[in-house]
């Protein structure tokens, strides 16, 4: 039978009678290894042959070694076991297959890297120096990264050292990794160094610079670098902008304080600046401070604008203040000689829809001055979700499909109210009618950065290399949370399934697969971000409120409507959103 020069039959049959000891114990090893050498053959294969493989074949092993699931922990122990069983068998072979050539030895430290072994990995690199095998560019990539990830600076400094020692002080992905690993352990301006340093720059540096000013609180740094980087016409991949959204979530929190203190330091105020302050309030969820704010104007003598009562009206609406948001919408008119405008009648809609009031929300939009428009019915219908008003909720989306047939997330809505009421003929009918009309359902999806990587996340998803360890950790949050006193929502979900079927098709959320992502892939104390594209359901809100508390995390989740920042077992939003 032909055989190519590396297979699991050679390495898995058993040793002739003639061969030593040694030997045997290698074909023991291989033997309970036969799943690993399967997904790792290239790699062995070009060992045995004394060559390396090129980049593409490296790719293609890792692409390999992930669809036949191997699990990268045990790759990684099992890479080391075979490679000290191999320097045992060749002590009697050939001087050329005395040791392990330096692309295995890289192969096993890389995968110990990547599986948040990296003291291991460290160990390794001594043993590797040891044998008196010469580190490449690989290799010090990836022991700088575990020093980055340990946050050890003396250590990380001790391979910086052996880089320059071995001439890979001007290589641009070492640099990079450099650079990166020194903001990690807090030395910004060492990084600055590396960077500038840098006899070429490509996207990856710049990201490394970006996150690391952006993490440690210096994200007005970060958006210069940003800007910085465009000036030297660098163009931004999905990574920078996702470092950069995370930025700008951190300015969003900052910038009300410093919107303050410029404010209160103005020796005058007119309209625009204190429409801004009360905005920015209201937007963000501090209604009473919007509120006090826009009293403040009144006793000035400041005459409102209809953008500021947008502004107090969506500040109550996110307080819940209905007898106010009433009071204010009232005077609009009678003290300021102001007609409320379409968007005025929105927002009382909404405030008096989340409130409860929904017959009075809907008087509101029957007898407004307006034809009311897809924003004011779908504010009503998200009313009727959250109150279970079936017939009210019914009227408003057929006014939705006619004006926006082509909008699924008002059927959805729609299929909610259904599915609360357990109407499940409806749904089906509801599902009919959207394959006719060919309206496509947006999936759910949530986006993470984590060391300057972006993870996407889709509902269900097991597609992740960190699948394993991202259930198991919601499965101990879900202890935790069941204790705590949570109960998971499960009228959200649509289909006619059991009980149970729900509760693990709520377990799977996109959002709650990417903060367990979160937790596991980055320090304690460090805040976690999400970006969502839908918005955010009831049942993930309600449990990433018991998450932050559990885990002591602040979790920033920006859905399709706002921020919610969430820190204690409470959110920003009041949950009112």
């Amino acid at each position: 039978m032909d055989r190519p020069p590396f297979s699991l039959y050679s390495l898995s049959r058993p040793p002739s009678s003639s061969q030593n000891g040694t030997s045997l114990s290698v074909y023991n090893n291989n033997l309970h290894l036969s799943s690993f050498l399967h997904a790792n053959s290239y790699y062995f294969y070009f060992y045995r042959r004394g060559t390396t493989p090129t980049s593409t074949v490296v790719e293609a092993t890792v692409k390999h070694r992930r669809k036949n699931k191997v699990k990268n922990r045990e790759v990684a122990s099992t890479a080391a076991t075979v490679c000290d069983n191999q320097s045992q068998f060749t002590q009697t072979n050939t001087n050329k297959q005395k040791r392990c050539n330096v692309f295995l030895w890289n192969g096993m430290i890389r995968d110990y890297v990547k599986n948040g072994l990296h003291r291991k990995a460290l160990r390794l690199y001594h043993q590797m120096l040891h044998e008196g095998i010469e580190p490449n560019r690989l290799v010090f990539i990836s022991l700088i990264n575990a020093c980055g990830s340990l946050s050890d600076l003396q250590a990380g400094r001790e391979i910086h050292e052996d880089a320059i020692a071995r001439g890979f002080d001007s290589d641009l992905c070492v640099d990079t990794a450099l650079a990166s690993m020194y903001a990690r352990c807090g030395c910004l301006e060492d990084a600055h160094e590396v960077f500038d340093r840098m006899p070429e720059r490509d996207v990856a540096s710049w990201n490394a610079m970006i996150s690391a000013y952006g993490q440690k609180g210096n994200p007005y740094e970060s958006l210069a670098f940003f800007k910085e980087m465009q000036v030297h016409g660098m163009k931004p991949n999905a990574i920078t902008v996702a470092s950069v959204l995370s930025t700008c979530t951190d300015i969003l929190a900052l910038k009300l304080g410093i919107a303050r203190q410029v404010f209160d330091k103005m020796s005058s105020w007119n309209v625009v600046s204190w429409t801004t302050m009360i905005l920015g309030y209201g937007i963000h969820g501090h209604g009473e401070d919007a509120l006090a704010l826009f009293s403040q104007m009144q006793q000035t003598g400041t005459k409102p604008n209809h953008i500021t009562f947008i502004g107090v009206l969506t500040a109550c609406t996110h307080a819940g203040l209905v007898d106010k948001g009433w009071q204010y919408f009232e005077c609009m008119k009678s003290d300021y000689g102001l007609e409320p405008e379409l968007r005025h009648y929105a927002c009382l809609v909404d405030l008096l829809g989340r409130s409860g009031h929904l017959d009075e929300a809907h008087n509101i939009i029957k007898n407004m001055p307006f034809e009311s428009d897809a924003v004011v019915w779908g504010t009503l219908l998200g009313a009727c979700r959250i109150h279970r008003n079936n017939e009210l909720g019914e009227e408003a989306a057929k006014r939705l499909f006619e004006l926006e047939p082509n909008n699924a997330g008002y059927y959805v809505l729609l299929s909610n109210i259904y599915a609360e009421a357990e109407r499940w003929e409806d749904v089906a009918k509801l599902r009919t009618m959207l394959k006719q009309r060919e309206v496509k359902k947006q999936p759910g999806c949530s986006l993470i950065e984590v060391n300057r990587e972006v993870h996407t996340f889709l509902t269900g998803d097991r597609t992740h290399p960190c699948s394993e360890r991202i259930y198991a950790m919601l499965g101990t949050l879900y202890g935790q949370m069941k204790e705590a006193g949570y109960v998971p929502n499960t009228n959200l979900v649509l289909q006619d399934v059991e009980e149970e079927v729900k509760k693990n098709m709520l377990y799977s959320h996109s959002e709650k697969l990417a903060i367990a992502f979160g937790i596991i892939n980055s320090s304690p104390g460090n805040p976690i971000r999400i970006i969502k594209n839908l918005r955010v359901c009831s049942d993930c809100h309600n449990a990433t409120k018991f998450i932050s508390k559990i885990v002591g995390r602040k979790i920033i989740v920006r859905d399709a409507n706002r921020f919610h920042h969430f820190n204690g077992g409470l959110c920003s939003c009041g949950d009112y959103w």
